[in-house]
């Protein structure tokens, strides 16, 4: 384990997204897996960042309305920022927290919607969330592969406790994420002695491709989906599935639904069609639901049932999500 870097700089900003802007459902998302990259409770949110190699210890609180939205930002450093490095660290902040988007269109085009109505009103303004890097995310969606919820967290802990850094600040120790080029130099026994088990080789070769350069996440933003789509799959050991979340995450395409997953598709089925999820529906069945009701924002529109779903769960338990979540 690293020793604990204590970041002592602290730096307050003002963050205006666009309205409406729910806080709390945009920050903390019920159906990621815990990490011990960020902490959360109502109105507040503590998260770990590394830009531009620096370690950064980030704190979210909310300071407005849903019509109305403030976030007070506290960064936190080791040593002073310059103001080009704070000016960089506010733009890559708001494009990867979506702090800028219209939801207008979608909320107008579906406010009378029979199923998805209700939901944008009682949760107006929620936005998907990326808190990490293209590189970041890909490591949590190997670690999520073929996996339950808890050996997910397990693998995932242990991969921090390993090659992460412990960040104190603000009375909170959260681990930051390494650098690529710090883990590719780590053999592939060394991952296993982790217990990731094939993952290990799947790291290793990502991790390769970022620290050699040969993936650029700021130069991919800017190409098509199809390009970005085909440079994800050809990361080896990264599937359909996995390319679908970044592409809607990391990437902002809030239309992207062409993959579902075994698991997904189980949930769904309950979901939309009240069906045994030991017994889905087929995913095409899925799919063209999707289409003919959502076409154009299926991704965000999958969102607001899905994170509605998770929100309940932490009320007021339900009996077929729990027995598929397996935490």
């Amino acid at each position: 384990m690293s020793q604990k870097t204590i970041l002592k700089a602290r730096r307050e900003v003002g963050l205006f997204p666009t309205a409406p802007y729910h806080f709390d459902a945009t920050l903390h998302k019920p159906d990621h897996f815990p990490s011990a990259d960020n902490q959360w409770q109502p109105g507040i949110r503590w998260q770990t960042m590394r830009w531009q190699g620096k370690p950064l210890g980030l704190k979210f609180e909310n300071c407005g309305t849903v019509e109305r939205p403030h976030i007070s930002l506290d960064i936190w450093s080791e040593d002073e920022l310059s103001q080009h490095f704070i000016d960089g660290l506010l733009a890559e902040i708001c494009y990867r927290y979506n702090l800028q988007l219209d939801l207008s269109p979608f909320n107008e085009r579906f406010k009378d919607d029979p199923y998805l109505g209700s939901l944008i009103q009682k949760w107006q303004g929620m936005r998907p969330l990326n808190c990490n890097s293209l590189y970041e995310y890909l490591i949590i969606a190997i670690v999520l592969q073929n996996a339950t919820v808890r050996r997910s967290v397990q693998m995932m802990q242990a991969l921090f406790e390993a090659y992460g850094t412990p960040l104190a600040y603000d009375g909170v120790v959260l681990y930051g994420f390494w650098q690529p080029e710090a883990l590719a130099v780590v053999a592939e026994d060394e991952l296993r002695a982790l217990k990731v088990g094939y993952r290990a080789r799947t790291i290793q070769r990502v991790t390769a491709e970022f620290a050699s350069g040969e993936i650029d996440e700021l130069d991919l933003r800017r190409q098509s989906r199809e390009t970005q789509r085909q440079a994800l799959l050809a990361l080896y050991g990264i599937g359909p599935a996995s390319v679908g979340y970044l592409l809607t995450d990391v990437f902002h395409h809030l239309d992207e639904f062409e993959h579902i997953s075994p698991w997904e598709q189980r949930i769904y089925s309950k979901l939309f069609f009240d069906a045994d999820p030991d017994e889905p529906v087929p995913v095409e069945q899925l799919l063209t639901l999707f289409d003919e009701r959502y076409a154009g924002f299926r991704a965000l529109a999958v969102h607001y049932f899905w994170e509605d779903l998770f929100w309940r769960q932490v009320h007021e338990p339900v009996e077929w999500l729990e027995k598929l979540i397996r935490l």
